[in-house]
Order: structure tokens, then C-alpha cells, then sequence
């Protein structure tokens, strides 16, 4: 049997009608699922997104495990332990989110290892002290929590379903951030000292976390107008400076800005100018770990190539046994 090409104008208003109903969706606020029609840079935007995002979530697991060996008490290895699970677990769902969009977690990983897609920034500054888990968990993951919670109402199904899970996790890994700085703050001068030179440290590099500034994002506009975001990088910036400047009160440490006031007109805090020329450089990868962590990520994914043979193997032997 064979088949007859579409006229191009009946091909092109398929196309068209395809494309009004995909806007239409989005305005209603419906959620667009994988077998729906979906523009191609949508696709490409929304892989490059969740790819970037569970790379993160993988490299992210390496600064604060290697603290699992050195914590102070079991109670903080269990916690700390309990964290680094959830972050690879992360990985995992967004990875899974990725690949309805048609692309292989193999593809993702190929692309990382090779340098031909990023992480976020703040995974190549190191840990420290014991503190940096702290400040990693109260600024890092709170800075995580601010970007991601809009994302539980992306427009693109799973990406939203796997955020949902991914925050409740991440809220919990804020509080424990919080606590541990709490405990140090309140501990000996040279523990509140600890912690308040971990807070200096990763402060501007957590506010970096949320991109560039509006006018120099390439991506922000359309994903926002696409809605897979909801907020431009500058709004949740200043909600999360805003929801930090009384959390650094409580904990009795102060954040490293000497331009941090109060501004009653706009009902949110001022914060000084960010060094834009570091976080265009730790993009690059001349950052402090950059090297270190890729590093890290490829002896990991080489010494797992046995694990992963096996499970397809077990996989193999037992779909023929079922057969």
C-alpha cells in the first residue's frame, strides 16, 4: 500500500492548528504531556532544563559525602547519609522525566561527561569544614527550594510531578542545613566562628544559583512564556535574599554584604552587586572543583559499567525465562 504525501498547505495547517492548540493549553494552564504535539525548541528547552537539572542533583552528591566519614556524631552520618541518598534519588526522577521527551539517560550522561551540558555552578566550590554542610544545606538547598517549588506547577507534566516529591526532600534538607548551623552558632567561639566563615563562603555563590540577571538571560523569557517557569531569575533572587536576611538573625551569624538593607518603598531587601565575571568563569570551568568533580563523575560511571551490564543481563535472562 502505498502512501501520498500532504499538500504542503494541508501539512502547514495541521501545523498550524497543532500549534494553536499546544498555545492554548499552556494560556489554560493545562499540562502537556509526552504523547501530546509540542513546538521542537519546547522539547529541546525543557530537555536541556531537566538534563541540567538531575546532572546537578548526580555532581551535587559529591561535596557533602565527603563529609559521611568525618561527622562529628552518628546521628548527623545518619542525616547526612540520609541526604546524599535523596540527592541521587533526584537524579533519577528528573533523568526518568528526560527520557519521555525521547532522549536516552545514556545520551544525558554522554553529554555531561563530554562537557556538552552543565551543572549548576555552585557544585564546584568546596566543603571546607564540617560547617559547609550546614551552610551547604540551609543556602544551597534553600536557594534549591525558591527555584524549584514554582516548577512543581511546570507546564510540562512529569517534569511537575517529579518536582513535587523532590521538594518535599529538599525542604527537609533546608531544616537540616538550618539546624546544624544553629547548633555550631550556639556552640564554642571557635564553632560560631566556623560557621560564620562557611556562611561568607557560600552566601554569593547560592545567590549566583539562580542564573544570570533578566537581561541577560538567553532562556528565561521563553520558558516563562512557555510556563515551565513560572518567575524570572531576579524575582526569586530577591525572595530568597528576603526569606534569608530573618533566618541569619535567628542563627545569629550575619551575611556578607555590607549593602543589605531593609527598603521600605519596595518592601524587600537591597543586596550589593554580584560578581557576574566568577560565575561566567566556574561556568567555563575554571571554577575551584570543576576539574575534581567531572573527574569524580567519570571514574564513578566507569566503575559502575559492571553493575549496569549485570542488571541488563538479569534483565535479559529473566524476559526469556517469562517468554
Amino acid at each position: 500500500m502505498t502512501t501520498t504525501a500532504q499538500p504542503p498547505a494541508t501539512a502547514a495547517a495541521e501545523q498550524d492548528a497543532m500549534s494553536a492548540a499546544f498555545d492554548a493549553a499552556v494560556a489554560a494552564d493545562a499540562r502537556i504531556e509526552p504523547r501530546d504535539w509540542m513546538p521542537d525548541a519546547y522539547r529541546a528547552t525543557l530537555i536541556r532544563q531537566m538534563a541540567q537539572h538531575a546532572h546537578s542533583e548526580i555532581i551535587g552528591m559529591q561535596p557533602e559525602a565527603n563529609w559521611i566519614s568525618r561527622a562529628p556524631s552518628l546521628r548527623r552520618k545518619a542525616i547526612l547519609m540520609a541526604k546524599v541518598q535523596d540527592e541521587a534519588g533526584h537524579g533519577l526522577y528528573l533523568y526518568s522525566a528526560a527520557e519521555t521527551l525521547g532522549v536516552s539517560r545514556d545520551e544525558l550522561l554522554d553529554k555531561l561527561h563530554t562537557g556538552r551540558q552543565r551543572y549548576s555552578s555552585i557544585f564546584n566550590y568546596p566543603t571546607l569544614t564540617w560547617a559547609d554542610v550546614g551552610a551547604v544545606g540551609w543556602l544551597v538547598d534553600g536557594a534549591a527550594i525558591t527555584n524549584q517549588v514554582p516548577l512543581c506547577r511546570c507546564s510540562y507534566g512529569p517534569y511537575a510531578r517529579a518536582m513535587v516529591r523532590i521538594c518535599k526532600e529538599e525542604s527537609f534538607h533546608q531544616r537540616q542545613g538550618y539546624e546544624l548551623l544553629l547548633a555550631l552558632s550556639r556552640g564554642t567561639p571557635a564553632q560560631h566562628a566556623m560557621a560564620q566563615d562557611a556562611v561568607d563562603r557560600w552566601w554569593w555563590p547560592s545567590l549566583m544559583m539562580f542564573g544570570p540577571p533578566d537581561d541577560e538571560s538567553s532562556h528565561s523569557a521563553q520558558s516563562m512564556t512557555w510556563k515551565i517557569k513560572r518567575h524570572s531569575n531576579d524575582e526569586l533572587r530577591q525572595r530568597f535574599v528576603d526569606i534569608c536576611v530573618p533566618q541569619a538573625e535567628v542563627l545569629g551569624l550575619t551575611l556578607p554584604d555590607p549593602e543589605l538593607r531593609w527598603n521600605a518603598s519596595r518592601e524587600a531587601y537591597d543586596y550589593g552587586p554580584i560578581d557576574w565575571t566568577e560565575f561566567q568563569e566556574v561556568l567555563r570551568g575554571n571554577g575551584p572543583c570543576n576539574d575534581q568533580r567531572m573527574e569524580q563523575r567519570r571514574a564513578a560511571h566507569e566503575e559502575g559499567t559492571w553493575v549496569r551490564d549485570a542488571g541488563v543481563a538479569y534483565a535479559a535472562k529473566h524476559g526469556e525465562a517469562a517468554a
